[in-house]
């Protein structure tokens, strides 16, 4: 039984971001019991009436206190406000692995003492032969000239073949996507991608303004269908895709739903963000859609995914006539990527070290992956022997908010579905595992068999579990 509240934050109270204040008196009114658990709040256009305010204001704070797991809202029933007692749902955990926990929630590459042994030589080899202008000049802002010649040799592993001119260095995949969504986009403007999709995708629209609505999928990435539909009846600016792994559902779009894609994309204007964090690490990948549709495509891919985590740079290849809007918001979201860590990336990718680095990958995950399939035996899952994670659709009577729980007393972390779903996609009942987080082989075999162990029982048989 839900009961609309009479309760509003004094207007007067409220400063600029008028979103993020809106979002913290509301959070605080939560705290402090004012909006009880189930106090239906008021619509948006209401609220925003009431306040004075824009729709739009309102809507980005009620998406930001979604995220915090602080309200919920379903399409006929509103808004209303959850227990705030309950533990967040964040897509991943922000400490590392403490004590005997098992962290499956953050997607991370997996990692042997070769890479710190590798990474440690990179640190001591780096003074020698240094350009002093890499530590001393904060230009040029695209990132320098060998740094960028580098990214050619790299992105022909990927596929594509791009002049160095169209190159950007960037400090990975998600400074790269704030730069190119604030380059294609004013606030109002529609980003549309699948509906499960990038956790960083759904909180940076919000961030910006920008509507993102989530297109019907099948298990080879979005619709043509449905999105041509959408944007006959919707306008549309970009559309955001994850076509080799990286989206949460485990994608590896074949080469002609790339070819149908780009053809509505051409149809309606829409630009493309492609985002292939996981470079060359799967072998049977088709070529990137920037290499299909290099006139209207924003190619993002990073070192951080397919060598060491903590290498934080990476490659935008984009159209020449957005070359100037991208180097602008690159300068707004960090001025350029930081010239010591493409330094190391420079030489990795001459010296053969990345490449090498990512077909270890490669193996690693095929060995995780087939440890995963065992331990998940007759359960339905997405997945793929070259993929950071895998999407596992709960059976029935488990919810996510049940398994996540429980998972937690058995002191493994998973990721829960709700910051993968655009705003209006109902809850998938899913988790997303990852296969690299927990580095110890044998640790992550345990991991995955407490998981299986879970799901090889009905909920209703679980007991609650107490230390």
């Amino acid at each position: 039984m839900y009961c609309m509240t009479k309760w509003l934050p004094d207007p007067s109270t409220l400063s600029s971001p008028l979103h993020s204040s809106l979002a913290l008196a509301i959070a605080k009114a939560i705290s402090d019991g004012k909006l009880p658990k189930g106090t239906q709040l008021p619509t948006h256009r209401k609220l925003a009436e009431d306040l004075g305010l824009s729709v739009q204001t309102v809507s980005k704070a009620y998406e930001s206190l979604r995220r915090q797991r602080l309200i919920d809202g379903q399409v006929g029933r509103g808004s209303y406000v959850l227990d705030p007692d309950t533990p967040n749902d964040q897509p991943f955990q922000l400490s590392s692995e403490r004590g005997r926990g098992f962290d499956l929630s953050i997607s991370r590459p997996a990692f042997s003492q070769h890479h710190a042994e590798l990474f440690k030589q990179a640190l001591v080899d780096l003074p020698q032969g240094l350009d002093p202008s890499f530590y001393l000049a904060c230009r040029p802002n695209v990132g320098h000239d060998p740094h960028r010649a580098a990214g050619v040799k790299w992105l022909q592993n990927c596929g594509l073949d791009t002049p160095v001119e169209q190159i950007i260095m960037t400090n990975g995949v998600s400074h790269g996507m704030s730069a190119a969504l604030s380059a294609l986009t004013r606030p109002g403007d529609t980003v549309v991608s699948s509906r499960i999709t990038h956790h960083l995708l759904v909180s940076g629209c919000s961030y910006l303004g920008l509507n993102l609505a989530g297109i019907d999928a099948d298990e080879d990435g979005i619709l043509p269908d449905a999105l041509d539909r959408y944007c006959s009846e919707n306008s549309a600016k970009v559309l955001f895709l994850l076509p080799s792994l990286a989206n949460s559902t485990v994608e590896m779009m074949p080469e002609e739903r790339r070819l149908d894609l780009i053809q509505v994309a051409r149809k309606h204007d829409l630009h493309i963000i492609e985002n292939d964090a996981f470079g060359p690490v799967a072998e049977d990948r088709p070529v990137p859609v920037a290499a299909l549709a290099p006139e209207r495509t924003i190619y993002l891919t990073t070192f951080t995914k397919c060598t060491v985590s903590g290498l934080r740079a990476g490659y935008m290849a984009a159209p020449e006539h957005l070359l100037p809007a991208l180097t602008g918001r690159i300068v707004v979201f960090g001025w350029m990527a930081t010239p010591l860590m493409c330094e190391i990336a420079t030489r990795w990718v001459h010296d053969g070290t990345a490449l090498e680095l990512a077909r270890w990958q490669r193996r690693a995950l095929a060995e995780r992956y087939e440890i995963a399939t065992k331990a998940l035996r007759g359960q339905k899952f997405r997945g793929h022997p070259s993929a950071l994670h895998l999407w596992l659709p709960l059976k029935s009577g488990w919810t996510t908010g049940n398994f996540v729980s429980y998972a937690r007393q058995l002191k493994v972390a998973v990721a829960p579905d709700a910051p993968f779903l655009t705003s209006k996609t109902p809850p998938q009942n899913a988790v997303r595992i990852s296969l690299g987080s927990v580095q110890n082989l044998t640790r992550f075999k345990q991991a995955m068999e407490l998981v299986g162990g879970m799901l090889s029982r009905p909920p209703d048989g679980v007991m609650p579990l107490t230390f």
